[in-house]
């Protein structure tokens, strides 16, 4: 039975482009391959159901060198108790480096063992992430791994929430909007507010948010009537269920835009500022995304000067809620 370790911390959209890799070395190696992953701990609760996954080390501090971090001395004592035969990093900077030297496994890829030959200025991250894995995986099983989640059971979803069968996910918030800057990435909460109201009524639609992010709805709200209000209280494994079920998520480019397309949830999402087609949601044969971005000339601007020096997310501002409408429309027609 052969061990892997992968490495992947980051944001909740890192780790699920990371999922791509699971079956990917399932179908290389047999099923019953028991892996175990890195990962930050709040993201990496996604793997709480999923039986493919047998262990989640967490790494609060991924900057703090090994000798003086608990959790990386967790991970390499472990290793050398019950060497890995293979260890996978698949973290792109020089943090996790030395933490993946004093791994104990028979077999290392990804930095700084086997770094890229090529740039990934042009590639989706979920095909960076196959293009690490190359060198231990046939090239036509990459071409068949996508990002996969497992949640909580509908059945205990659908109760604890009080959820109908037929529903559409409006996810308004990200990451950012607990800074006080410029929140680049946002769709203004009046926008958020006019397309709500313009939601026919017997239509439900179940608004979600992290914890913490919830005074961000107060400019949205009063909500209509036909508002399920979720915000700050699914956690992560809950949150699967509620997207996968859903007809629909509405959404910028943060973490349930990911796990939207890790479901096959139909995804709506709008994009300025970031590169859709390097970092938005994963396109596969199984998923359907829709982009809505004016694709201004100074797009995509993600942490570059430009974003830097702007003073106003016009690339976000320019889509108006009409259009999002518009687009919908087919969707809403099936209610």
């Amino acid at each position: 039975m052969k061990t892997i370790l992968i490495i992947r911390c980051g944001a909740l959209g890192d780790l699920i482009y990371a999922t791509a890799v699971i079956d990917a070395l399932r179908m290389q190696y047999g099923e019953a391959v028991e892996i175990d992953f890195v990962a930050t701990p709040g993201p990496g609760s996604i793997f709480q159901k999923d039986k493919r996954v047998r262990k989640v080390y967490p790494l609060q501090h991924r900057k703090v060198p090994a000798l003086l971090s608990k959790d990386k001395q967790r991970v390499i004592r472990h290793s050398k108790e019950a060497p890995y035969d293979l260890l996978i990093n698949l973290e792109m900077n020089k943090h996790f480096d030395a933490l993946s030297r004093k791994i104990h496994a028979r077999h290392k890829v990804g930095s700084p063992f086997t770094p890229l030959k090529t740039g990934k200025e042009h590639k989706h991250m979920v095909d960076v992430i196959k293009q690490i894995i190359a060198p231990v995986c046939e090239a036509d099983i990459l071409k068949k791994a996508y990002p996969k989640l497992y949640g909580e059971k509908w059945e205990n979803v659908h109760g604890k929430y009080q959820l109908p069968e037929k529903y559409i996910v409006f996810n308004p918030s990200n990451s950012h909007s607990r800074r006080h800057k410029i929140n680049y990435r946002a769709w203004p909460q009046e926008y958020w507010k006019a397309l709500l109201s313009q939601i026919p009524s017997h239509i439900p639609v179940v608004i979600i948010a992290g914890k913490g992010e919830e005074a961000y709805f107060e400019k949205i709200k009063p909500y209509p009537a036909n508002v399920i209000d979720l915000t700050g209280k699914t956690p992560l494994i809950d949150l699967i269920s509620v997207i996968e079920h859903a007809t629909a998520v509405v959404t910028t480019d943060t973490g349930p835009a990911h796990l939207a397309s890790a479901v096959n949830t139909d995804i709506y999402v709008l994009i300025g500022p970031t590169p859709a087609g390097l970092t938005g949601p994963y396109i596969t044969p199984d998923n359907n995304v829709t982009i809505l971005s004016m694709e201004l000339p100074c797009s995509p601007c993600y942490n570059t000067d430009v974003m830097r020096n702007c003073q106003d997310n016009i690339c976000m501002k320019q889509i108006t809620p009409e259009m999002v409408l518009k687009s919908m429309q087919p969707m809403l027609d099936t209610f």
